[in-house]
């Protein structure tokens, strides 16, 4: 067979002076050496006996390191000046000779055992300790710091966003009551709130209330009823513009109804009438205030005609109401703030305004099962 080239070769590093030669020998070894990195000085030899050593004898030379590492560990403990640097290596150093510990324990155990108490370092639970509680600091540190975080979140909301619902519908509808009862009074008052002539906090909570009755009661299901009906504009937009309707029951007649114009037995008459109104401050439209409408429609757009009505025209009819109870009073030379007060501890206490509230719910109730045209 060939003769195989041998792994150790020798190479020659000369610089400009011939005087320097120096042989460097490179060896290639198959298993590790267990080398003595304390003496820098020294020069590093390859360790020759690594093949026949015995096994204890590498052991009695693991645990030499291990103590010196010990000695060396006690003392950098003690001195706050040793460089970064040395730490390191002697950590490199400490993860090689880990390395080389036997699993199976074998003789010398005591030895064994006295070796490994000068290298183990009791500081660990402790900081283990240190380090749990330093954890569990930092834990409430964010739970409080969430909590506080949480509150102003909710602060900046009420401060930047006043209009933000924080209340029941009954407490809404109060307000409501409370503001036709100014305006059944004086007459400017709620086209001063739709304009922003008036900032003061008790006018913004009522235009809130107006606002939420208007976009969060009525105008939904308003929306949601024609969008299941087969009502044609014209028949809608007469219903809008009329506050007073009457449904009578007449000769059936199987014509084209008026409001969906499908084919029906039509057997309802829809009778509007009433002025035109401001839908926001309320204020009537004098132009043809005698015009009426009669309509001849099937028995489910009357039915719908009448819940459709209903809830359209519920904030109109609450505001006439109001100035019916606000003209009934016999009270003069009084302020205006007084007035209103009294006649609405009044209404309050006698259950009216319960009474108007309830009604409301019956009109939503109404639009809200009110079931989709075949």
């Amino acid at each position: 067979g060939k003769r195989k080239r041998s792994n150790t070769s020798v190479l020659y590093d000369s610089d400009e002076s011939q005087d320097s030669d120096i042989l460097v020998r490179k060896v290639f070894a198959k298993r590790h050496c267990i080398m003595d990195e304390d003496d820098s000085s020294e020069e590093q030899q390859p360790d020759k006996t690594c093949p026949t050593e015995s096994v204890s004898t590498r052991k009695q030379k693991v645990f030499a390191k291990l103590k010196e590492l010990a000695r060396k560990s006690a003392t950098r403990r003690s001195c706050s000046s040793v460089s970064w640097e040395d730490s390191n290596s002697e950590a490199e150093i400490e993860e090689e000779l880990l390395g080389h510990l036997p699993l199976i324990p074998t003789e010398g155990g005591e030895t064994d055992s006295d070796s490994m108490e000068d290298f183990i370092v009791e500081e660990d639970e402790d900081d283990d300790n240190d380090d749990d509680n330093n954890t569990e600091h930092v834990k409430s540190g964010n739970q409080a710091q969430q909590k506080q975080l949480h509150t102003s979140n909710s602060e900046l909301l009420s401060y930047y966003i006043p209009q933000l619902p924080r209340c029941d519908h009954y407490v809404h509808f109060k307000r409501i009551v409370k503001a036709f009862l100014i305006n059944a009074i004086d007459d400017t008052f709620l086209s001063s709130l739709y304009d922003g002539t008036r900032q003061k906090k008790y006018a913004q909570d009522m235009l809130l209330s107006l606002h939420y009755l208007d976009d969060r009661f009525i105008q939904p299901r308003l929306e949601n009823l024609i969008a299941r009906s087969r009502w044609k504009d014209r028949y809608k937009e007469r219903v809008d513009c009329y506050p007073d309707v009457r449904i009578i029951l007449k000769n059936q007649k199987n014509m084209s109804c008026q409001a969906c114009e499908m084919k029906r037995y039509c057997k309802f008459n829809v009778l509007l009438s009433g002025q035109l109104y401001n839908s926001k401050t309320l204020e009537v439209d004098d132009f043809m205030s005698n015009d009426k409408q009669v309509l001849k429609v099937g028995v489910v757009c009357a039915n719908r005609t009448r819940v459709y009505h209903n809830l359209k025209h519920f904030k109109y009819k609450l505001y006439v109401d109001c100035s019916s109870v606000a003209g009934l009073d016999g009270v003069e030379d009084e302020p205006v703030k007084d007035t209103v007060e009294r006649l609405f501890s009044h209404l309050e206490e006698s259950g009216w305004i319960q009474k108007r509230y309830d009604d409301l719910e019956v009109c939503m109730d109404d639009a809200d099962s009110f079931q989709e045209e075949k």
